[in-house]
């Protein structure tokens, strides 16, 4: 017989309710939850991104053998790019050499046409010495012409120019003299320079205008010797 000083009453169980069903909100009693079953797994995107990644050799294989064409494929073009630099700047380095020897060209020819234009008045001071008169020899005036012819030589040299050699008795030399007459029956042999009309002039090495010279001529074979 239960208990009546049982405070749970008759049925009741531990924890107060009927023995049985727990009682259902309404008060009546339900039927058993049923039983719950594996939690699903959630994977972040990163997981579901890797797990869809190929790792099979066959893959990974292939995939180096792509890597490999494409690093060489990369490396031809670099050595492509890096031939036509070269030639480029070899071209360049070309173009600049040229355009500075055209430069330094343009400039000597000028340099040379005025040099030319100078020598034909040191010319004129030739002609004026050689032909001053006798009476004049030891005036001032021409003291102070051949003052000034000197310092036209002076400035000649400076500039490296030069004269020629060219003197009676020496023979004829055609890079340096030009004949302008040939002279017969002068005592010496032939093709020796017999007088010199104009002086030649060199700019440093190079003859910029040649002596004008007359040359003695061949012996006449008909002529009487002595």
């Amino acid at each position: 017989m239960p208990d009546p000083r049982d405070p749970r009453g008759p049925g009741n169980g531990h924890d107060g309710h009927p023995t049985g069903h727990p009682a259902s909100p309404s008060g009546h009693a339900g039927p058993p939850a049923p039983h719950a079953g594996p939690r699903p797994v959630h994977r972040t995107r990163a997981e579901e991104r890797a797990a869809e990644i190929d790792i099979s050799p066959t893959k990974l294989l292939a995939d180096v053998e792509a890597l490999k064409a494409d690093l060489a494929a990369a490396t031809t073009r670099a050595d492509e790019f890096l031939a036509g630099l070269q030639r480029e700047r070899a071209e360049f380095s070309n173009y600049r050499r040229r355009t500075t020897e055209e430069r330094e060209q343009m400039l000597g020819l000028a340099g040379e046409d005025l040099i030319r234009k100078v020598l034909a008045i040191a010319d004129d001071f030739d002609l004026a010495i050689d032909n001053r008169p006798a009476e004049l020899g030891d005036h001032s005036w021409v003291e102070g012409v051949a003052a000034i012819d000197r310092k036209l030589r002076a400035l000649l040299e400076s500039e490296g120019v030069r004269p020629t050699e060219a003197a009676a008795g020496m023979p004829f030399d055609p890079r340096e003299h030009e004949a302008i007459a040939t002279v017969p029956g002068t005592g010496r042999a032939e093709g020796e320079i017999v007088d010199v009309v104009r002086r030649g002039y060199k700019l440093r090495d190079r003859v910029i205008r040649p002596a004008l010279v007359a040359v003695a001529a061949a012996p006449d074979p008909a002529a009487p010797t002595h």
